[in-house]
């Protein structure tokens, strides 16, 4: 096929516009033309590619989209980086898997392939929200695949106490879990989804441009269900592998106005990272890096800079 190559272990390939097949139901935001697929985990991959060097592997959580990495991809590659963003499972135009899967150990798992089908050995994992459990289980699992990681918003999962605050700022899990659907989740041209936003990061000023994307995404079939399914996999009791220290060099980002994570909570963290652990302080709240990308972008390409020194 005319644009496609192949690189690694699994075949990479880049796909034109036209040799794309999603109708008119496609998100008119999605990029097709940038857009790259890979097998990994089994389970189709879509992604977005910039730069060429170390591989950095760039993970969205809820609600969000690979979109929301689009200044750092830029930042990262102009640095020398070679920087991936994927679409999580089950968001367009990453397959649904039809397991069902969505547990820790299945989303570090992907991570791990992903990164042994672009063609490495290991990676710079960065992830926000669900993409930075993601990513610390990936480092929980294989320790040698991850060569630095960046955590935001979210501390060591075996950190989080039963504080009365943690629990409030927490309350969402339980609609999410036990309640929300695909219908309420898309409801009032996804109203529900910029009030998340809105009380997770309470000084943005949250647009109708923010969440344009990840709103276009939860329409496609199954998206939404999907996104969803991440929170009714957790389970209070933590797995073996969940608990494991985490042992390779670790960077954490929080927001001075998140309204569920403090200052606090990542450094009660510290005891549960067994190598390097360095904290950043950003303004904004929990999506940190989307409010202020120029500053959080900044901290990022320093901490690598850090680490390869």
């Amino acid at each position: 096929m005319e644009g496609s190559k192949a690189r690694g272990l699994v075949g990479v390939v880049e796909v034109p516009a036209q040799v794309l097949t999603y109708g008119a139901m496609g998100p008119k935001h999605v990029g097709m033309s940038e857009l790259r697929f890979v097998e990994a985990n089994a389970l189709r991959f879509g992604y977005f590619e910039e730069g060429t060097g170390p591989l950095v592997v760039l993970l969205h959580g809820f609600p969000d989209t690979a979109h929301s990495w689009e200044p750092t991809r830029r930042v990262l590659a102009g640095a020398g980086y070679r920087a991936v963003s994927p679409f999580m499972r089950g968001y367009f135009p990453t397959e649904v898997p039809q397991d069902g899967k969505y547990d820790s150990e299945t989303l570090g798992q992907d991570v791990l392939a992903l990164i042994e089908a672009l063609g490495e050995r290991s990676a710079i994992v960065v992830g926000h929200d669900w993409g930075a459990f993601a990513a610390m289980t990936a480092a929980q699992l294989d320790p040698a695949k991850v060569k630095l990681l960046a955590i935001i918003a979210v501390p060591h999962s075996a950190s989080v106490r039963p504080l009365p605050r943690i629990a409030w700022g927490l309350r969402h899990f339980v609609p999410l879990k036990f309640y929300a659907n695909a219908k309420w989740l898309n409801a009032n041209d996804g109203a529900n989804v910029d009030e998340l936003v809105k009380r997770w990061s309470p000084a943005w000023s949250v647009g109708p441009e923010t969440t344009a994307k990840v709103k276009e995404v939860f329409l496609m079939p199954g998206c939404a269900e999907a996104a969803l399914a991440y929170y009714r996999a957790v389970s209070p009791l933590l797995s073996d592998v969940v608990k494991r220290k985490i042992a390779v060099p670790t960077v954490a980002f929080f927001g001075e106005t998140d309204s569920v994570m403090k200052a606090a909570d990542f450094e009660y963290a510290r005891k549960f990272h067994s190598s390097s652990y360095e904290l950043v302080s950003m303004p904004g709240g929990h999506f940190m890096h989307r409010e202020d990308p120029d500053l959080f972008n900044e901290h990022l390409l320093a901490a690598l800079r850090k680490y390869e020194a």
